[in-house]
């Protein structure tokens, strides 16, 4: 470094310094402004990157969050959606269960009503054989029971209810029920000797067994 410096005699010299001889705080004053100044180059650089960047980049987990919430109010939907569908559907089944007990129920009260009607029309015949039993005799009264039950007859097998056969028949189980073995009989065994008491079936069905002795033939 070179300075000028007067002698004793007025006169100027030129003195070279040693850049060893400059105070350390000067040193480091010159040394903190250099850091400043790149710093604030490289902030300036940060700066222009950032404004040259294209406006419609939005910044990762941002856009993440927004998208994972687009998708969270998409099923909240559809969860919704198909809950009013189920409930929709499944009271529409509770409606059509309930029209098809109805139904169910209709056509029983039908059926009773009608076969009410032709039991009520029996019973009005017994009431009037009732009235006018002491003006009858004994054959006369007897061929009124005998219509009576004809006419109960057509009533049940109307119905689709039929009377079991019996004396005569094989002994069958399935509809009838022995209540008594005769042994000693000109019959072979098996057979219906006598009935004790009717019995029904309906359809294919058997709604009482009839109650009959049955033969065990010749012991």
């Amino acid at each position: 470094m070179i300075e000028l410096e007067d002698n004793e005699q007025g006169d100027l010299r030129i003195v070279m310094q040693d850049p060893q001889e400059i105070p350390a705080e000067q040193q480091a004053a010159n040394q903190q402004e250099t850091t400043n100044t790149q710093a604030a180059n490289a902030e300036q650089v940060v700066n222009n990157e950032e404004q040259q960047a294209p406006a419609h980049v939005q910044p990762a987990p941002q856009g993440r969050i927004a998208e994972l919430e687009a998708q969270l109010a998409q099923a909240r939907r559809e969860a919704a959606d198909n809950w009013s569908k189920y409930l929709r559907e499944r009271a529409d089944v509770d409606n059509i269960r309930k029209r098809q007990e109805r139904l169910v129920v209709d056509r029983v009260q039908l059926q009773k009503k009608a076969l009410f009607k032709q039991i009520l029309e029996v019973m009005d015949n017994v009431e009037r054989a009732l009235i006018y039993q002491e003006t009858m005799d004994k054959q006369e009264l007897q061929q009124i029971l005998r219509m009576l039950q004809w006419q109960m007859g057509e009533v049940l097998r109307a119905e689709g209810l039929s009377p079991v056969p019996t004396i005569g028949e094989v002994f069958n189980p399935y509809i009838h029920e022995a209540v008594e073995a005769v042994e000693n009989s000109d019959k072979p065994e098996g057979t219906i000797l006598e009935e004790l008491r009717k019995g029904y079936t309906l359809g294919e069905e058997t709604l009482r067994p009839a109650r009959v002795k049955v033969s065990v033939g010749n012991s």
